[in-house]
């Protein structure tokens, strides 16, 4: 389980508002695992610990814990852009492209940035995605497509990509 412990904080900033939040979230979330070992079959790690995670956001929602996932005010995007991109393309796409993306991922609207982080980010699935974010699979494709979208817009305004037709 422990390889999945950075995995679960990225989708734990994510799904909150701040840092501290995440971490407790994730302290939470492990802290279920540890209790619930004996029960854990072995398999599928990541699912049973999102399970887990899942479990501890709803416990804390239903406590008045923490914020709403929509919340308005939430953190900014903190992964690395670099994700999105592998290393092979990394020399093709410079800072500029990574400035860019980050800005358009700032500018999403919270339920677009956080399937964005969810699925292009964390490599969830848009299945997994769904069920933490407590929408259907279909909502998840959407607003992802959307969200694309609009950061495509933005890079194709800054002459990094190229527009419709243009290839």
């Amino acid at each position: 389980m422990l390889p999945e412990v950075e995995m679960l904080l990225r989708v734990a900033t994510a799904l909150t508002a701040r840092p501290g939040q995440a971490e407790e979230l994730v302290r939470d979330t492990l802290r279920r695992a540890y209790r619930m070992s004996d029960r854990y079959d072995g398999r599928q790690p990541r699912a049973w610990l999102l399970t887990l995670m899942h479990q501890a956001r709803t416990d804390r929602h239903r406590d008045g814990g923490s914020p709403p996932p929509d919340d308005p005010h939430g953190g900014p995007v903190r992964a690395s852009v670099g994700a999105l991109v592998s290393p092979g393309e990394s020399h093709v796409v410079g800072p500029a492209f990574h400035e860019v993306v980050d800005s358009a991922l700032e500018a999403l609207p919270v339920r677009y940035r956080q399937v964005v982080r969810l699925v292009d980010i964390d490599g969830l699935s848009y299945a997994e995605a769904a069920w933490l974010l407590g929408l259907r699979e279909a909502t998840v494709t959407s607003r992802l497509r959307r969200a694309r979208r609009r950061i495509r817009v933005r890079l194709v305004a800054a002459g990094l990509v190229p527009g419709r037709g243009e290839r």
